[in-house]
This record gives structure tokens, sequence and C-alpha cells, in this order.
């Protein structure tokens, strides 16, 4: 396990006195399900969680939606079992109102802005502003994005505001599952859309930045417990850890914005 920074270390220490005297100390496994856009933040502090608390998390990744096998809604509804469920907020709204997460437990997280990347290498196109990134879409032959929030966006916003629906559809394509830098990576795609936060982990690539200002769409990850856990109180914990202090540069180093006050 990799050193832990004497401010980190010193802000979880507060986290778990506090978690103490909640009385939600002792040891439980923690099943949660989560999708791509706090994955990196999430490998990253789980470590320092479990040291600190002596609960054990096991983790389950997939989208926040649609109908692959790992996507989240999928696995719920096959009977899989979770205790928090970490996602896209209005993807977790959904399943709240269809009952399998617990309304009033949901903690908003962070802020996630969309990227755009290319194969490592390759020239990076000018995005600075809306007229810019369609010159870069109409020259290329290949676009990829994701099948969550933030190719939702993508496919039926973004290339409707710039004018080039039409344009896109013999070369722009929904990506289900698969990082979308990863089909950038091997050359299957000449530009991607994704999460920042889901690109950065991913070799092979190189980051061109964020979608312009006034293309940017904000996606925000939250979490809740699941319907029927049965390490509820654990679950809490862990929510608490991801939502104070001591997760923040994690979560920033991530390429996403913690969202201030979201502990309750």
């Amino acid at each position: 396990m990799r050193p832990v920074p004497t401010t980190l270390r010193a802000l979880a220490l507060g986290f778990v006195t506090a978690l103490a005297l909640s009385g939600a100390a002792s040891a439980a496994e923690v099943r949660v399900m989560i999708s791509g856009g706090l994955a990196a933040a999430h490998k990253a502090l789980v470590p320092e969680f479990e040291r600190l608390t002596g609960h054990k998390v096991l983790t389950a990744y997939g989208p926040s939606m649609g109908t692959t096998a790992n996507a989240i809604p999928v696995r719920l509804e096959r009977g899989e079992a979770a205790d928090v469920l970490i996602m896209v907020g209005y993807a977790l709204d959904d399943l709240a109102s269809k009952g399998k997460v617990i309304a009033d437990s949901r903690v908003d997280l962070v802020k996630s802005p969309i990227g755009v990347a290319v194969k490592s290498g390759a020239p990076k196109p000018d995005i600075s502003n809306a007229d810019a990134l369609k010159r870069a879409l109409l020259a290329v032959k290949t676009v990829a994005y994701s099948d969550s929030a933030s190719g939702v966006y993508v496919s039926t916003e973004m290339f409707d505001k710039l004018g080039i629906k039409d344009a896109m559809k013999d070369k722009a394509r929904k990506i289900p599952a698969t990082p979308v830098g990863e089909i950038v990576a091997r050359g299957d795609a000449e530009i991607g859309f994704q999460q920042i936060s889901e690109l950065r982990p991913v070799e092979g690539i190189d980051i061109v930045g964020p979608l312009p200002d006034e293309l940017q769409k904000i996606t925000v990850f939250s979490a809740g417990i699941a319907t029927g856990s049965k390490e509820p109180d654990a679950g809490r914990a862990l929510i608490q850890f991801l939502a104070s202090p001591a997760a923040r540069p994690e979560i920033v180093k991530s390429g996403m914005d913690p969202i201030v006050g979201a502990t309750n």
C-alpha cells in the first residue's frame, strides 16, 4: 500500500474519531456498486477506509444506466446484493423511485466535467470554443462516446447544439461498458468523449481538455444506501468518508470537484 500523506492521515483520523463516537465502528463487509466516474478515486481511497475502520469493501463496477450485463440497474434487477450505490445522481433518483434505494440516503459527492481525448501522439484538435470543436468533429472520420450520462448528453444534446447531428450519424458511435479511452487508444476512434475522471486512468491517450464552457455538461455523482442493505451503517460510514475532507485530494486528482458540505 502506498504511503498516506500526513495531511490526509490527519483528516482521516478525524473522520474515524467522529465515526467511533457515532457508534458505527464495528467491522463489516460493505458491498458497493459504482460507475466509472468515481471509480479511480474510490480505488485509491478504499484501502485507507478499510485500514481505519476495519470494514471490508467489496466493489462491483458498471455503468449508471443502460442494458449491459454489468450496468448497475441490471445488476440490481437480477438480484445482486449491494449496500452502497455510487452513480450518476439522476440515475440514483430513478432507482429510488423504483424502490431500489433508500430515498433519503442520497449524498451528492462530486461534480464531473466531460473531456475530449485523442490517441497518444496524435495531433490535438482545437476545442477552445464551440465553433472550433464543431470543425474538429467534422474533420475526423470516427468519434466515440459512452453509454452513460456523458454519452447521452453528447449524442442527444451537444451534436444538436452544434448543428451536426446528421453529420455525426455515420461517424459517431456509442460504446457500451468499455471505457471510451480504450477505444481511442487502439485507434478505433479519432476523438472520444467521456468524464475526465474516466479518461485519466487510460493509457495510450492524450486528454485534449474539457469541453468548452458553452458546451460543458457537469454531471453530479451521488451515493445512496440500497434497499435491503445488510450493512447500512457501514455503508453510511463509507459514504461519509467519501464525502469528507480526507477524500478530497484524491477526488481532485482524478479530475472532479468535491461538493462542499456533502457530508450529512
